[in-house]
């Protein structure tokens, strides 16, 4: 090989890299043809319904992504079937990393024991990019339940009816209503509700005395004092409660209130290694943008997207659990 050819090939390899580096487009090599990405719009498939943090998250990060590649990610709702719909779409797209899924943790892993059947394979057809932390969902009573923490809830609970809300059957609520029967010994009555909405109104009223949620969506119960957040899952506190203990400090050990649940980026299995690695990386400095911490806050989130690897990591270690704490609900399967 010649001395001009050596220099050639190196020159072009650094231009590569070095546009990769600055946000520009990705050049991929492959046996048969060069391609550069993005050279036209990204779609991003939404699993889920314009107004929720899925569909925020989605907005936010694409805006970042597509002012850094130079090109337009445009998002798209294709909502239905929890959002098997969207998933099932982004699962038989091209691997080009022309078309993305946004969804979150019941879609590609609960769904797993909530339907007999899937047209996808969650642990195949898809490739893991980002994983951002849907936030803690604290465990909040209402103002006439004379607790403020577990302990008392359970001394309370143990000789008055208690009504528990979740919002739909088989979420994180419904999971933590019946963890909670379990560990404290209790016979709460689980309650399922259409959404988030309609259950803080229920408690508002005082129709029930207990539920899980989010800050975001619990906000008009904790600021009025009509109800009162007594426990936090995950292994750290919340930035936004920080004097309300987790349930872990509390005493209770169980895997429910200890993993996360998720909104996922993710792509068709075969999607090139470097278009995963480059997105991956943009979503990480995403959430470290201004707009994105203001929109972390106002949910009450305490962590910004992660990479592809760690996703990959709570990919595999937390999906069994969330699983099986599914299929000890007894759901039957639809």
């Amino acid at each position: 090989m010649s001395n001009d050819t050596t220099r050639r090939r190196l020159l072009r390899r650094g231009l590569t890299l070095g546009a990769a580096a600055m946000g520009g487009p990705l050049v991929l090599s492959g046996a048969a043809r060069a391609d550069t990405w993005p050279s036209k719009p990204v779609r991003v498939v939404v699993s889920h319904p314009p107004g929720g943090l899925t569909d925020a998250f989605a907005r936010a990060y694409a805006e970042y992504i597509s002012q850094k590649l130079g090109q337009a990610l445009v998002v798209e709702n294709k909502t239905g079937a929890s959002g098997i719909i969207a998933a099932d779409f982004v699962a038989k797209s091209p691997p080009d990393g022309y078309t993305l899924l946004v969804t979150i943790s019941t879609t590609l892993v609960m769904s797993q024991a909530l339907f007999k059947s899937l047209p996808f394979d969650p642990n195949k057809d898809f490739v893991p990019i980002s994983f951002m932390d849907a936030g803690h969902l604290p465990f909040i009573v209402h103002k006439s339940v004379p607790a403020t923490n577990v302990k008392e809830f359970a001394a309370w609970a143990k000789n008055n009816k208690v009504s528990i809300g979740s919002y739909s059957p088989g979420s994180y609520s419904h999971i933590a209503a019946a963890e909670l029967n379990k560990a404290l010994g209790l016979q709460m009555e689980v309650v399922h509700y259409r959404g988030e909405g309609p259950m803080w109104q229920d408690m508002l009223a005082g129709t029930i005395q207990a539920a899980n949620g989010s800050v975001a969506a619990a906000t008009s119960v904790l600021q009025s004092g009509a109800g009162r957040a007594i426990a936090v899952p995950q292994v750290k506190r919340m930035k936004k409660l920080p004097d309300v203990p987790t349930f872990l400090e509390q005493g209770i050990t169980a895997k429910a209130f200890q993993i996360r649940g998720w909104v996922g980026l993710f792509g068709p299995a075969g999607t090139p290694a470097p278009i995963v690695e480059r997105l991956s990386a943009l979503m990480v400095e995403a959430g470290h943008s201004p707009r994105l911490r203001q929109m972390l806050d106002t949910f009450g989130i305490d962590e910004s997207a992660t990479d592809n690897k760690t996703f990959q990591r709570i990919w595999r270690e937390e999906n069994p659990v969330w699983i099986d704490l599914v299929k000890q609900l007894g759901i039957d399967p639809q």
